[in-house]
């Protein structure tokens, strides 16, 4: 997990918080794009990161294709959980359901990868998503929201820094 995807984690990290803004404190106009700075600051960090020259992180073949299947499968199943709780009119469960999905999705880049820290995000996700589901309206899906947010947010800034460390290493060497 490199700068790339630290800049798509805090992207959908921003898109988890300003949907629990909006679906569960019902906030509207420009205080949603509020948690966009934090994919702002993020994106900064990997863009200069990006930048450096060097080796950074380069994913396998192997790697590369769990992570274009997952995430096809993570398109999919976000279309049909969303249509499947809308025509359930439990739209309390929505949340709760995408942080399933997209949790579900980091399972297979971790085996692929044989990353383990793969495995603690999409296991935070899962965990989140079942507190949501356990605890229920309207508590669940904040609770789910911004701590979905949360992970994809701290697993976005390990990512630049261990891509960083990464670049570092190989300018040493070089």
């Amino acid at each position: 997990m490199g700068a790339w995807g630290a800049l798509i984690m805090s992207f959908f990290g921003a898109v988890f918080a300003s949907l629990t803004l909006y679906w569960q404190w019902h906030v509207s106009g420009a205080p949603l794009a509020l948690p966009f700075l934090a994919f702002v600051l993020i994106g900064a960090a990997a863009g200069y990161v990006i930048r450096i020259p060097g080796e950074g992180i380069r994913p396998s073949p192997k790697e590369e294709r769990a992570i274009m299947w997952s995430s096809i499968g993570e398109g999919v199943g976000l279309f049909l959980v969303a249509n499947l709780v809308i025509n359930l009119h439990r739209p309390d469960l929505l949340l709760p359901s995408m942080a399933l999905v997209v949790g579900l999705h980091f399972l297979p880049i971790a085996l692929a990868a044989e990353f383990r820290p793969y495995l603690v995000l999409g296991t935070a996700l899962i965990g989140a998503s079942i507190m949501g589901f356990l605890v229920g309206a309207p508590t669940g899906g904040e609770l789910t929201g911004f701590m979905a947010a949360g992970a994809l947010w701290v697993a976005s800034g390990i990512a630049v820094r261990r891509d960083w460390s990464a670049k570092r290493r190989t300018l040493a060497t070089v």
